[in-house]
């Protein structure tokens, strides 16, 4: 089914202006950032386009990865639930890095851990089968059984890490250093306690560290508000901070954020209905920079269409680039298979990818992409600033069944640009589109 997600005269508005949310062709919700080096990996839930907004369908889990926080790079799901039997239940979850392995904590009814040596897996389970870190029996404080979901993982300065999780309840362990296993009893909050936590304490926790203070922000009440508290203890006692984000600001009944630090720059991500087909079963998840308040406490966060302003390091388009890393877009759809993994689908004329702060340098002279299926007459404008804006090549599209690298000439520009691939063709499903690459 074609998911043309906005209309092309509210988009020519937005995309001048801003990026949020940041994926459009995918539900994003539960957003869990993790800074490897110079990349930032997003994983993010997936709620499925079949879900209404009575009933959660999220059968799996997503990543993106950006260098810049302003293009941003999908990748095939990374994982389901399914093997723990509760397909669609692919509650949130948080990854974690340590000595070169990847940890992934799930949630469905429990939480369970997974191990891999890449951040897109694929995973195992360390403890075996269907077995858990932490499972249901394990605590009571709520009195009903999907207390155990929401993990959220923090690695101190010294090497300790600790898990929070928790809903209508919020528990903590210290991780051993193996991180699959946890040292001691597990730590029980008491959430109705208002100076820790104010008037309610929900779900969706995330923990934090700045400087000497550690910071945990969660969600409560229905819609959902996004709250804080601080600690200058990984382990509390915890000071209630204040509302940190409302749920309907921008729209959304619920929210699950999480933040950190990237180039020097703190973000904070949310949760929201940001798309016009969204609902309270089908979230996307949005991006903002933010600083904090002169005596370290967190600002209130604004919901904010125009996300990140300022890339943090201007794309270099004389190395390979992925044809999914998108800044915006409308039409196009992602596809997945065994060889190349990851591609942009579904292309139609008229659809458009947007990637933004291109450093052109002193200049370009050619382009080529790969590509598969394109029909005869198919085409890539490649355009300079605006949808409409200068055009600086004209790429012929058609192609067999296989992936073919195809070339064309350029006009020579310099600089740093946002460019636009607009895809031109007499008719729908027009190619399929793997990678890009400029030369000099």
């Amino acid at each position: 089914m074609k998911r043309t997600l906005l209309t092309l005269s509210i988009l020519v508005a937005l995309t001048a202006i801003g990026q949020n949310p940041i994926s459009q062709t995918e539900f994003t919700p539960d957003p869990a950032p993790l800074v490897v080096g110079d990349t930032l990996y997003l994983y993010t839930g997936h709620d499925d386009i079949s879900a209404d907004p009575d009933n959660f369908v999220m059968r799996d889990y997503l990543c993106f990865t950006t260098t810049d926080m302003v293009n941003w790079t999908h990748h095939a799901p990374i994982f389901n639930n399914e093997g723990f039997g509760t397909r669609d239940c692919a509650y949130a979850a948080q990854m974690a890095y340590r000595n070169g392995k990847y940890y992934y904590y799930t949630s469905t009814f429990g939480i369970p851990v997974l191990v891999s040596d890449s951040p897109y897996g694929p995973f195992t389970n360390p403890l075996g089968g269907r077995n858990f870190l932490i499972n249901s029996d394990d605590t009571n404080y709520s009195g009903h059984g999907w207390e155990d979901i929401d993990p959220t993982v923090l690695i101190d300065d010294d090497g300790q890490a600790y898990m929070y999780w928790g809903n209508n309840a919020l528990y903590a362990v210290k991780l051993n250093e193996d991180m699959t296993s946890y040292d001691g009893d597990i730590h029980v909050f008491e959430i109705k306690d208002k100076e820790a936590f104010g008037d309610d304490y929900e779900e969706a926790p995330w923990l934090a560290k700045r400087g000497d203070k550690y910071y945990l922000a969660y969600a409560a009440h229905v819609p959902e508000d996004t709250y804080w508290a601080w600690s200058d203890s990984p382990l509390g006692p915890w000071k209630y901070g204040g509302e940190l984000m409302r749920a309907f600001e921008h729209g959304g009944m619920g929210n699950h954020t999480g933040m950190c630090e990237f180039k020097g720059q703190w973000y904070f991500f949310y949760m929201d209905e940001g798309l016009p087909t969204a609902h309270s079963k089908r979230r996307t998840t949005s991006v903002i920079p933010f600083e904090f308040n002169a005596d370290g406490s967190l600002p209130y966060m604004h919901h904010d269409k125009r996300g990140v302003l300022k890339s943090v390091d201007p794309l270099n388009p004389y190395v390979r680039q992925q044809g999914e890393t998108i800044a915006w877009e409308e039409g196009i759809g992602i596809g997945y298979d065994n060889i190349h993994c990851v591609y942009v689908n579904d292309v139609d004329e008229g659809d458009y990818i947007k990637v933004r702060e291109v450093n052109f340098g002193d200049g370009a002279r050619g382009f080529s992409a790969r590509l598969r299926n394109g029909k005869p007459g198919s085409q890539i404008e490649i355009r300079l600033d605006a949808l409409n804006g200068e055009l600086i090549g004209v790429l012929d599209a058609m192609t067999g069944g296989d992936w073919t690298e195809k070339t064309c000439e350029i006009k020579s520009r310099d600089g740093i640009h946002d460019m636009y691939f607009v895809f031109r063709g007499p008719d729908t499903n027009l190619m399929e589109f793997d990678s890009w690459q400029f030369s000099k």
